[in-house]
Parts: C-alpha cells; sequence; structure tokens
C-alpha cells in the first residue's frame, strides 16, 4: 500500500502562485525552486 503525501500548506500555495502569477520567470524553474513537479 502507497502512502499518500501530506499536501502543501495554503500559504505555501499561495506563495507559489504569486511568484507565478508575476510572470518573471518560466513555470520550470519556479517549480525547481519551491521544490515541486511542474505538472
Amino acid at each position: 500500500m502507497s502512502v499518500m503525501p501530506k499536501p502543501y500548506p495554503e500559504e505555501f500555495r499561495r506563495d507559489v502562485v504569486a511568484v507565478a502569477r508575476k510572470g518573471e520567470a518560466p513555470l520550470p524553474r519556479i517549480a525547481r525552486d519551491f521544490g515541486i513537479s511542474e505538472g
């Protein structure tokens, strides 16, 4: 049986979305900087 990872905290998700919406960096770089997958 696999264990589901815990969801990211709401504040973390808001930060990622805010950075992505600025459009100052490509999404792959943002994902790498935050340590998350692109998909």
